[in-house]
């Protein structure tokens, strides 16, 4: 259990650097545009916010690494790293789209649940 626990955490590490890139690079781009279905010019004139929350989501990914190196020692960290992105989904889901609580809260849920009972 204990290896799907960390595989999960890495997973939601992962498509928190991904998040990371396409908002800070990717934003006003073909790909950054299709995925958050933006006009050019909100994408242009938003860039700046969704730079700095590229930036959020690189420390949410951070921290969950942290805490997968430290691995037992790092469980307090994983699961204050991994709730932080629960409440940021569901956060989103409400004020943005449902997608988000899919996409964000549902990985880290499933990550936590195991990281818990690991």
């Amino acid at each position: 259990m204990i290896l799907i626990a960390s595989l999960l955490v890495a997973l939601v590490a992962l498509l928190h650097l991904y998040f990371l890139v396409l908002e800070m690079f990717f934003w006003t781009k073909p790909l950054g545009r299709k995925v958050f279905r933006l006009t050019p010019e909100f994408a242009q004139a938003s860039k700046t916010l969704a730079a700095n929350q590229g930036l959020y989501n690189g420390f949410l990914a951070a921290g969950l690494i942290w805490g997968l190196t430290l691995g037992a020692a790092g469980l307090g960290i994983k699961v204050f790293f991994l709730l932080c992105v629960i409440v940021a989904g569901v956060y989103g889901a409400i004020t943005v789209g449902k997608k988000i609580l899919y996409v964000q809260a549902l990985p880290a849920a499933l990550a936590l649940g195991a990281t818990l009972a690991g």
